[in-house]
């Protein structure tokens, strides 16, 4: 390299050696607090559905695509329904994090026991009674003595459906309950096998759609459904417009009152923030248009639960996204939002480092030139009060050193603003020599 490289504005070796070991305490640092402050969020997560072409099923696959685009891994695990989800919920050995749960499933204060949190309500999934057309059923308690399907246990319908009875005095043993899942039970109606079914979806789910369109098959109008709603806090009035179905053929041919729990996401009170935060704008962009049974925007909401809402969802609903996640990618703004803490403590560490490294950064160079005065200290001393007799041995041996320390100095790199020290130095040298080579003429 040619010896012009040697002298540059700064000396980066001086600045790595002055700067060096606190900069690699201050990475330290950083890294074990990444490590210590909540921690960075999984990338693997379980989501706890319901059964084969139900809505929870096909909302599962919505979401475990959302997230991928984050590099989360959604593992969806088939379930009963909202019941078994809620008792997998409650099992820390079950493996699942989140699940889908019908609002009434549970109570205010045995969620808060257990330690589940509701990330808000995502939709309303009435209550379906599909029944045989040459049945004419208008009121509950006229299923009496009919065989009615309403799902395994699981599923938490049959629990919502004994209530419904109960209200209309109506016995549980007054209506001969099936357990079938709703696909097979499905079968059984439109064959003839059963009287009628009863299931609590939304409307996305294929088997309501298609039921809605089978010849045969009624659904059964709650023409009292606004005093369900008012008996049950948990259970909302809504109506199936005329024509939804299908307008062309007018399907239905009028309004049907239902009545509808609202399904809701849950999940355990320790699960990540930032993972919090993805499933509640998943759900924004699943569940925010509008609907067969919801205005647009009117969904998800912090609304029709009575599992406390965790409060990163409800801060989304009242606000928005975090501040940072509208501007940055999301796994950046989460290390912003995890490292705040760590990031204003190095701002006041670092304010006074910047007061100090300069002059640490001075010293370090100048020392590279200073160090040799102590030489030139010491040629001096052994010069001072030499006996005559040594002085033939002692001043040509000292002019020898000096010239081994000028050559010495001359191959110093030093920063040109440093060059002033370097000079100097050199002119001290020969201002010793010139002492030496005086002192030989006295002599002679």
């Amino acid at each position: 390299m040619p010896k012009i490289f040697k002298f540059t504005e700064f000396s980066l070796r001086d600045l790595i050696v002055t700067a060096g070991p606190m900069t690699v305490l201050i990475i330290a640092v950083c890294f074990i607090a990444y490590k210590l402050v909540d921690p960075a969020p999984p990338r693997q997560v379980t989501l706890s559905t319901g059964q084969e072409n139900s809505a929870y099923d096909e909302f599962g696959k919505k979401y475990a695509e959302a997230l991928k685009k984050f590099d989360i891994n959604v593992t969806l695990k088939p379930s009963l329904g909202s019941q078994e989800n809620l008792q997998r919920l409650n099992d820390p050995d079950s493996g699942i994090d989140i699940a889908f749960v019908q609002s009434g499933s549970t109570e205010h204060a045995d969620a808060e026991r257990r330690g589940l949190v509701s990330l808000g309500s995502l939709f309303t999934e009435p209550i379906w009674l599909f029944y045989r057309a040459d049945r004419n059923i208008r009121e509950l308690v006229q299923l009496k003595g009919k065989r009615v399907n309403v799902g395994p246990e699981g599923t938490g319908v049959p629990k919502l459906f004994k209530t419904l009875l109960s209200v209309n005095g109506i016995e549980a043993g007054d209506v001969k309950m099936g357990a079938l899942e709703n696909t097979p039970a499905t079968v059984e109606l439109v064959e003839g096998r059963i009287d009628a079914l009863v299931f609590s979806s939304a409307p996305d789910a294929l088997l309501i759609q298609m039921l809605l369109q089978t010849p045969g098959i009624k659904l059964f109008d709650f023409t009292q459904a606004e005093a369900y709603s008012r008996r049950f806090p948990y259970l909302s009035h809504v109506v199936l417009p005329r024509g939804i179905v299908d307008l062309g053929r007018d399907l239905p041919p009028k309004n049907y009152h239902l009545i509808a729990p609202t399904a809701t996401l849950v999940a355990r009170q320790d699960m990540h923030p930032a993972l919090v935060d993805l499933f509640v704008q998943a759900a924004a962009t699943i569940h925010g248009g509008a609907g067969w049974f919801r205005k647009q925007g009117e969904f998800p909401n912090a609304s029709y639960t009575e599992i406390p809402v965790v409060a990163e969802a409800e801060k989304f609903y009242r606000a928005g996204p975090p501040f940072l996640q509208r501007y940055m990618p999301f796994w950046l703004a989460n290390f912003f939002e995890r490292m705040w803490v760590v990031i204003v403590a190095l701002g006041a560490l670092i304010l006074p480092l910047s007061r100090i490294l300069p002059p640490l950064y001075v010293w370090k160079v100048r020392s590279r030139v200073y160090r040799w005065y102590g030489q030139l200290r010491t040629v001096e001393q052994l010069i001072e009060e030499v006996p005559v007799d040594k002085r033939a041995t002692v001043y040509p041996a000292q002019l020898r050193r000096l010239n081994e320390i000028e050559e010495r100095v001359n191959q110093i790199s030093i920063p040109l603003s440093f060059a002033d020290e370097l000079y100097r130095l050199r002119s001290n040298i020969n201002l010793v020599r010139k002492r030496i080579l005086g002192l030989s003429e006295t002599k002679t």
